[in-house]
């Protein structure tokens, strides 16, 4: 195990590559900043880029993105009370007070320190899970990875927060869209309502338009002017001994938490901080501190959406089933560079696996090191206004959309995507579901289709052979489990109304 990684190391350490790795943390980290963006818009914005490039720099470039914005979210909440990604809502509760109480520094330093720990602690167990993982995925058929799919899909629409039957329903809109097209087996046209959709909806449009566009949109019907921009002292941003002792339980803690929830499809980063956060607050002696800034309930949730960045690619690698959005983004890119994620890359592929998990090690010091210097560049990049921010980023992303497939189609397809994602998210409708359904619906398809030519239609495969036994157990369980819920929050609502 050590020589694989060793042999990531070397490949990562390439000048080549590592200039890319570094590209690829610092666009992170600054996408981060910028409150209503997110990685998952810079990683579809730079899709196209990985077409000019060989899988294992792309990888390891837009891999650096997401971990990079975990770090760079934290800066906006801290100073402005503005998550620059979902995962750093829980940073605004403590971090901002901090700020207030001019030690913003203090706290800047407390997350980057945080981030870094939990995310060395995300890549070590990335480490040591990836073969054993990869041995069990090896015994895997088409029946049990059409199970996994399901298993996947019940997940991320039952497990995530929110109307379990709202993420349900966008799970299946996005299966539907990803239907569209030619049938891989058959030839025939599905859903193809015009000539230009015979090769189907474009992974780019589909997400640029209900992450990227939808939010511009929001954030431009919301905010006209920018945030406050607080000043920040650049001295004075290293805790003292007492305060440094009470960090070493959260951080553990919170990273221990983060890379559970981060290898379990469905959950991600986000739910991994509010996990972390409610935790810390229950094993506090000192509960009544939290919201006031109170440095565990800062550390706890930076060291544990880290660890969830890095855990989340197991799932990906090993599997080929992503844990959220930006994962599904992830095996989209690697799909387009001609790779199937699953169990044979370690083996197909050792130096594409191994060096984008030794990127993980060498892109965290990269973070740590530039992390501190850079918030007074971060403090003046806030400054830019709103309204002259995001037709910039609207020309980019029509840019990047077209340059794809140059079809003109796929450019207004984003726009109306990036509508659709507006009205969804006024109405609550997650986008997120969505795109999971869009990547794991073909495969779910194609096993499926596969398991029943194998074995000639006898449905009873998927309980005769044990991996798959288990997924269907677990998806059962998962289903009841779900309904029970329900029915307990309705009881309890109704037991409160009368």
């Amino acid at each position: 195990m050590i020589d694989q990684f060793l042999l990531g190391l070397g490949v990562v350490l390439q000048p080549q590559i590592l200039m890319y790795a570094f590209i690829g943390v610092f666009i992170g980290q600054l996408i981060g900043v910028l409150p209503g963006i997110g990685a998952i818009t810079a990683i579809s914005l730079l899709l196209p880029v990985t077409f000019y490039l060989d899988a294992t720099t792309s990888m390891i470039m837009l891999a650096g993105i997401y971990y990079g914005s975990q770090y760079g979210g934290s800066i906006a909440s801290i100073l402005l009370n503005l998550p620059g990604t979902p995962s750093s809502v829980v940073t605004c509760l403590e971090g901002y007070p901090l700020s207030k109480s001019n030690r913003g520094g203090l706290a800047l330093f407390v997350a980057a320190f945080s981030s870094f720990v939990g995310g060395m602690f995300g890549v070590a167990i990335l480490v040591l899970a990836a073969i054993p993982m990869t041995i069990i995925a090896l015994r895997f058929g088409a029946p049990e990875y059409a199970m996994l799919v399901i298993l996947g899909l019940l997940a991320a629409s039952l497990i995530g927060t929110g109307s379990q039957i709202r993420s349900f329903a966008m799970v299946v809109l996005g299966i539907a869209l990803g239907l569209v097209g030619a049938d891989q087996t058959t030839g025939y046209y599905r859903f193809v309502a015009i000539p230009e959709l015979a090769d189907g909806i474009s992974l780019v449009s589909l997400a640029m338009g209900l992450f990227g566009v939808s939010e511009i949109i929001r954030n431009a019907a919301v905010r006209s002017t920018p945030g406050r921009v607080m000043s920040i002292r650049m001295r004075d941003v290293i805790p003292t001994r007492a305060e440094a002792r009470t960090l070493g339980l959260p951080i553990l803690r919170g990273s221990s938490i983060g890379s559970f929830f981060g290898a379990l499809p469905g959950t991600g980063a986000a739910i991994a901080s509010f996990m972390a956060y409610a935790i810390e607050k229950r094993v506090s002696r000192t509960p009544e501190k939290f919201g006031t800034g109170h440095l565990p309930g800062l550390a706890g949730p930076e060291s544990a959406n880290n660890a969830a960045a890095q855990t989340g690619f197991i799932p990906t690698l090993t599997l080929g089933i992503p844990g959220d959005a930006v994962m599904a983004l992830i095996i989209g890119a690697l799909i387009l560079n001609g790779i199937i994620p699953g169990p044979r890359l370690m083996v197909d592929q050792p130096e594409l696996f191994w060096g984008v998990i030794a990127s993980f090690f060498v892109g965290n010091i990269i973070l740590l090191l530039i992390n501190i210097p850079l918030i007074r560049l971060w403090v003046l990049l806030l400054r830019i206004p709103y309204q002259k921010l995001y037709p910039v980023i609207i020309v980019m992303i029509c840019v990047g959309v077209y340059s794809h497939r140059t079809s003109v189609t796929d450019v207004v397809l984003t726009l109306a995507f990036g509508i659709l994602g507006y009205v969804m998210k006024n109405y609550r409708f997650e986008p997120a579901p969505v795109l999971l359904g869009f990547v794991l619906g073909p495969l779910l398809e194609d096993n499926f289709r596969r398991a029943m030519l194998i074995y000639r239609g006898d449905f009873t495969v998927f309980l005769t052979r044990p991996i798959s036994a288990i997924l269907v157990a677990c998806s059962v369980v998962l289903v009841v489990f779900a309904i029970r819920s329900s029915i307990k929050a309705r009881r309890k609502t109704a037991r409160v109304l009368s």
